[in-house]
């Protein structure tokens, strides 16, 4: 056996011993609140479609429409001959509807990350990150040749520290959070951390990639959730590929960051730009968040989150710290984690097992988010299955078990 073959050979035998190997699952239909999956009619609980701005109709033909008028692809880096009419001008409501000068739409939301960090980071520059911060915010910084410092998640006092020490030590230092966290569904105090940064002199980021279209007017994120003046923030970073519906990134902030990242952004410079679809797609989708009917889709999105989380709660799961539609079990137990998703697919749940790497050991969980095209009845329904395959799994205790443990 070679060499290579071989080490694949163990990685997968310690996946399969430890419980926590899985196949992708497989789509058939549209994204929706329900969907066919692996051939099986199941209850969505693991789609970050939000407002359900994959599938509407406005959304759809703008797409089709972009199609036929300027093609299949866009032919080219942005750099070079790649950027169209309708990009610049999706680029122009992306910012209004963040309330900064300018921004700058790519590939991803992870590529995005990548592409602001690597653009204003230098040798001599710090960075200062929350340890629960995600994968493509702690990529983007591994790339970079900037001092790195990490605070303990949400914990402000740790922040000024790390503020405190670096004071007078760097050229420029960069506080940067997720807004809503995609493991446990929390909010970060954006509020206390534009105070500190002010007062330490630090430039801000934001990662909105679960707060757009979710947190603030009409969606436009955890800065406006916190009411901080535009001028209070410095950088934000979203997908469009969550509550927007479709698929890329982008970096909102002054017109000077646009413009250098235009020159440095390796994402930008060296991919091939978003199809004319998928940009009319967004604009479409961006026009309808911004609307009556996107304020009624977020509601709905919140009515849903708070019925689901209390049904949850009162079954007596543990649902973390979340504050958010993200809502995850917390089981502990990797194997158990994993056995409790694969059965609740067997009863008619789709609900992600997540284990480490992408959560800490002994934090394995199941992770909910509902949606605007959640219905009551499908919410309920997935409660009893919760209940029922909680109980078989020994997530939660039968109820004449639980009240026999002493309080």
């Amino acid at each position: 056996m070679k060499l290579l073959d071989r080490y694949l050979t163990d990685q997968l035998d310690v996946l399969r011993t430890t419980g926590v190997y899985r196949r992708l699952r497989v789509l058939q239909g549209p994204q929706g609140g329900r969907a066919r999956v692996d051939g099986r009619d199941v209850i969505n609980l693991s789609s970050n479609n939000y407002l359900g701005l994959a599938t509407h109709p406005r959304v759809v033909a703008a797409a089709e429409q972009a199609a036929r008028l300027y093609g299949a692809g866009s032919g080219a880096v942005r750099s070079i001959i790649g950027t169209f009419d309708i990009q610049e001008q999706l680029e122009y409501k992306l910012a209004k509807f963040k309330g900064t000068e300018a921004a700058l739409v790519f590939q991803s939301g992870f590529t995005a990350n990548q592409a602001v960090l690597g653009s204003i980071l230098v040798e001599g520059d710090l960075i200062v990150s929350d340890v629960l911060n995600h994968a493509s915010i702690i990529d983007g910084i591994r790339l970079t040749k900037a001092t790195r410092a990490v605070y303990a998640h949400n914990d402000m006092d740790d922040l000024e520290r790390a503020l405190s020490r670096a004071k007078g030590k760097y050229r420029k230092v960069v506080v940067v959070t997720d807004g809503v966290f995609s493991m446990d569904g929390d909010i970060a105090p954006v509020d206390r951390i534009a105070e500190l940064a002010a007062e330490y002199g630090a430039a801000t980021i934001v990662d909105d990639a679960h707060a757009t279209g979710v947190l603030g007017v009409n969606g436009r994120g955890t800065v406006s959730h916190f009411k901080l003046p535009s001028e209070g923030w410095d950088i934000t970073v979203g997908t469009l590929s969550k509550a927007v519906g479709v698929m890329g990134g982008f970096v909102a902030g002054s017109q000077k960051l646009r413009e250098v990242m235009e020159h440095r952004a390796r994402p930008f410079l060296f991919s091939t730009a978003h199809p004319p679809a998928v940009t009319a797609a967004v604009d479409a989708a961006i026009d309808i968040i911004s609307s009556r009917e996107g304020a009624a889709l977020i509601d709905r999105l919140w009515e849903n989150t708070h019925y689901f989380r209390r049904g949850l709660q009162s079954l007596g799961f543990d649902t973390g710290v979340s504050e958010t539609p993200i809502t995850p079990v917390i089981v502990g137990d990797e194997a158990r984690a994993m056995r409790f998703s694969e059965e609740l697919f067997e009863n008619g749940v789709l609900a992600t097992g997540i284990t480490y790497p992408t959560v800490p050991r002994g934090k394995a969980r199941v992770r909910t988010i509902v949606t605007a095209e959640h219905t009551e009845q499908d919410l309920q329904e997935a409660l009893d299955i919760f209940q029922r395959v909680g109980r078989m799994c020994g997530v939660i205790l039968e109820p004449e078990l639980a009240s026999s443990v002493p309080a």
